[in-house]
């Protein structure tokens, strides 16, 4: 058995043991709030396609492809992806129909009520672009919303429950963009799937289940949200079956209108209404905020390693100039020799990583209201110049930011906002051979706890500083009205000889970055598939202790990086890593952590 094989095998049979710390056991920035379950769980409906795909994900296999692929979070959406790219639509056809199930049946995670970024390569110009569909500030939100009367910050879940937290949703807005853009199938059809599963009802999953669960109390504060998912009191269960009628018409007025349905009208009434009014906690989002919204399509960031570009989502993402960093600082170092059991080759990427957090801390946000040294933070002679810090040989015992070149003088203060994990990941090659990689979000789990129409509101406000400034000095991420928050998704397309290789990304909060940056390294440095990439034990650095996966062989490193200085917390780490690599086929990889599938013909 091969050094990479026992990564995979270690995790993909025992998982089911690995993970499962649950919800009572995080803490505000720790373990993600969605349980690892079995992947092997039969879901209801699906294909033969489909639960093949499951057994090869629990056999730790790939799924190959001739032609097209989808992979994504849970198999009902694959389905109707898949059903999209099987009638020659593209991959922002598909898309769509993905994201309209993820809603439905995973909507702790992404939905109609939160924002997404999405990188696209077009297979006719051979260029890569990414389209920013994130959350914005509300007109009325002042940079103190999240702080109380004497200027302190709020506790987080008394600023995440209730309106307060709610920024103006992007997503559906984005699906329409992408559509407009770079789709060629009927509008109104791709919601077919979803809108069935909403009015016939589909089979609650495990880890929907053991969420709901868990988060009882903030889901029991608003009296829609406690009814759908506390029928009659009792919280639902894996295995009943569960329809969401008002989902159903809401997609029936954006099938029929578009977007516009969405931001407009009497959803966009119902949803200022139900943040203005939230009990306890209400929001300032207005129907302006709604009307006004705009999906913004930036330039990607694109840093070489190895053979290859890394390309993904710039400001106000922080996700493609972290891994951009990290990777470039790793570039001269000989990581395929070290192999994924080394320490030193730990060492190396964990110290990389603290070293681009330390940056982000300081630099990233919205360029749109802050300026930043974008080009600067992923220069090759600043990364040369950070890449001497790991020279040593041992933890470094302490890092700062670095001073990258850019044409504006600023001086800021460190950002000390949480990110916490509750995001979706979605992958998709076409027919035509355009690739698109797109990190969807609520934020936190089950966002605000807020529901209207058949959907949950995001909490996306939390992800500012609830400070303004420190030591006299602006925080970049500091809250503003009409700005974008800082983000770690990182939906990455790598590059090889101007044409895709590997079409990645992962739901996580912050760790986002150390998960994309660890598969990256597995695929392309120790020669894992995609589906050993995305599976492989997780072991994650982003302000100095080493987070290592519990109940996997990366517990076996925890006393060689105690050795070299490091602080070590073994603890569960759940990512939901998604992945298409391109080659002579198309091979598919989705995160045992969850529930996903990839399928393709």
């Amino acid at each position: 058995m091969s050094r990479y094989s026992s990564w995979v095998l270690t995790v993909t049979l025992g998982f089911g043991l690995a993970t499962t710390t649950g919800f009572a056991q995080q803490t505000a920035d720790a373990v993600a709030p969605e349980a690892v379950t079995d992947t092997t769980t039969a879901y209801g409906g699906l294909s033969q396609a489909a639960t093949d795909a499951l057994i090869l994900k629990g056999a730790g296999r790939p799924v190959e492809a001739q032609e097209w692929m989808v992979t994504a979070a849970h198999p009902l959406a694959v389905e109707a992806g898949a059903r999209v790219l099987r009638e020659g639509g593209t991959a922002a056809d598909a898309m769509v129909a993905v994201q309209a199930v993820l809603g439905l049946v995973e909507p702790q995670s992404s939905g109609l009520g939160g924002g997404a970024f999405l990188v696209w390569y077009d297979a006719n110009s051979g260029e890569v672009t990414t389209m920013d569909g994130r959350e914005t500030a509300p007109l009325e939100a002042t940079p103190t919303l999240f702080q109380t009367d004497d200027g302190e910050p709020m506790g987080f879940f008394d600023a995440v429950v209730g309106g307060r937290s709610v920024g103006t949703p992007g997503t559906p807005a984005l699906m329409q963009a992408a559509h407009d853009k770079w789709g060629r199938s009927d509008w109104a059809g791709l919601f077919a799937e979803a809108i069935e599963l909403a009015e016939g009802g589909f089979t609650v999953s495990p880890r929907l289940a053991e969420l709901v669960l868990g988060d009882a109390n903030r889901l029991g504060r608003f009296r829609a949200t406690q009814e759908y998912f506390y029928p009659g009191g009792t919280p639902i269960v894996a295995g009943d079956t569960l329809a969401n009628p008002d989902y159903a018409n809401t997609l029936r007025l954006i099938a029929a209108h578009g977007a516009e349905a969405f931001y407009t009208g009497p959803i966009a009434s119902d949803i200022v209404a139900t943040v203005r009014t939230a009990a306890g906690n209400p929001g300032v989002l207005s129907a302006a905020d709604l009307a006004l919204y705009e999906v913004k399509e930036r330039d990607p960031v694109c840093v070489p390693y190895r053979a290859h570009e890394v390309c993904g989502m710039g400001p106000p993402s922080s996700g493609a100039l972290t891994v951009g960093q990290i990777l470039g600082m790793l570039d001269s170092y000989d990581l395929a020799a070290l192999g994924p059991d080394s320490a030193e080759a730990w060492r190396l990427i964990g110290d990389a990583s603290r070293l681009a957090f330390a940056d982000r801390g300081l630099y990233m946000a919205d360029t749109d209201f802050v300026p930043m040294p974008t080009k600067g933070l992923v220069a090759p002679e600043y990364l040369a110049e950070r890449r001497q810090l790991l020279s040593g040989d041992d933890a470094l015992p302490e890092v700062a930011p670095g001073n990258p070149e850019w044409d504006h003088a600023m001086l800021l203060a460190p950002d000390e906002s949480l990110e916490l994990p509750s995001t979706s990941h979605i992958s998709i090659v076409d027919s035509q051979g355009n690739a698109l990689s797109m990190t969807t979000t609520i934020e936190n789990g089950f966002g605000s706890r807020l529901f209207v129409r058949g959907f949950l509101l995001n909490n996306e406000l939390t992800d500012f500083s609830f400070r303004t400034h420190a030591d006299g000095r602006p925080i970049a991420n500091r809250l503003e009205p009409g700005k974008r928050p800082r983000s770690s998704m990182a939906p990455t397309i790598v590059m090889t000889a101007g044409a895709p290789s590997l079409v990645i990304g992962s739901p996580g909060g912050s760790r986002i970055i150390g998960y994309v940056a660890q598969a990256i390294i597995a695929h392309v440095d120790w020669d894992m598939d995609v589906q050993q990439a995305v599976a492989m034990p997780h072991l994650v650095n982003r302000f100095g202790p080493f987070d290592i996966e519990a109940g996997t062989s990366a517990a076996d490193l925890e006393t060689a990086l105690t050795e070299l200085g490091f602080e070590v917390s073994v603890q569960g780490l759940n990512s939901g890593l998604h992945a298409i690599a391109v080659g002579d086929v198309l091979t598919g990889g989705a995160d045992p952590r969850r529930e996903g599938i990839a399928l393709g013909e």
